[in-house]
């Protein structure tokens, strides 16, 4: 017999929180049938009829780590447009502390990274929608080359790659100077050069360089000025809807990808 709905709830509650102290304190090792039912105060087949299996269990907890981290994003990102903070600077601030919180949460991390994991991951999703509100930000300041999409996926691929490239190889071992690096060619990529008036902190020297050859050294005005357009349309109430959605549609065919 199953136990009454609230009771259910707070013994996964319970469970779940002592499950996620465990992972991030001793890794996917400590969690075990045994320790977890002991400090929740729980049997064993409480456990399994909540989470299935410890499978179960460690996905559930990754998944209630990876919220917690994301609810405190959205924080950021609505403080930062409160605060009118540099679009810039907000987008590089979240994507050093999503590498730091992939490096401090190396178990929720691989759980998650799991494609088939990561598509149902309500967690994720709501991440990657944080993400895209950053981009947002940066395109309507007119300081984007490239569509939103295209920057979103470059700037979670980029993340995604530098901490599983760090996560490969011990901690001393890692190479210190990734991180910046392969910011320095993310933002290369899909920033305009207006950056070189408007640095961030730790300024990208190759959009400076003016003999560099990269691909920040030329922007297409008419493409970024789409790019930007783009992003105000949904606030052009001058337009019906559909007169803004056809706008968009044409924006995109000018807007590079």
């Amino acid at each position: 017999m199953n136990p009454p709905s609230d009771a259910r709830e707070q013994a996964r509650a319970a469970i779940t929180a002592v499950a996620a102290d465990l992972l991030r304190e001793h890794g996917s090792a400590a969690v075990t049938t045994r320790a977890v039912t002991e400090l929740a105060g729980v049997q064993a087949p409480t456990l399994y009829r909540l989470f299935g299996d410890k499978d179960g269990l460690l996905e559930a907890v990754a998944e209630h780590v990876l919220a917690e981290h994301v609810a405190s994003k959205r924080g950021d990102v609505a403080a930062a447009a409160a605060d009118d903070t540099d679009p810039v600077a907000d987008l590089v601030a979240g994507w050093r502390r999503q590498i730091e919180f992939g490096l401090a949460n190396p178990d929720v991390f691989r759980l998650l990274g799991d494609p088939t994991r990561a598509h149902s991951s309500q967690a994720t999703a709501t991440g990657r929608g944080v993400l895209a509100a950053r981009v947002h930000r940066v395109a309507l300041a007119g300081r984007l080359r490239v569509a939103e999409s295209r920057a979103v996926d470059l700037v979670h691929a980029a993340g995604v790659g530098v901490v599983q490239a760090l996560l490969e190889v011990p901690a001393d071992r890692r190479d210190p100077g990734l991180v910046e690096a392969m910011l320095e060619t993310l933002l290369t990529g899909i920033l305009t050069r207006d950056l070189v008036d408007n640095p961030v902190d730790n300024p990208v020297d190759s959009l400076v360089d003016e003999d560099a050859g990269t691909p920040g050294d030329v922007d297409d005005p008419v493409a970024t000025a789409a790019v930007t357009l783009r992003a105000a349309a949904a606030d052009l109430q001058a337009l019906t809807p559909g007169e803004r959605a056809l706008l968009v549609e044409w924006l995109g065919r000018v807007t590079p990808a």
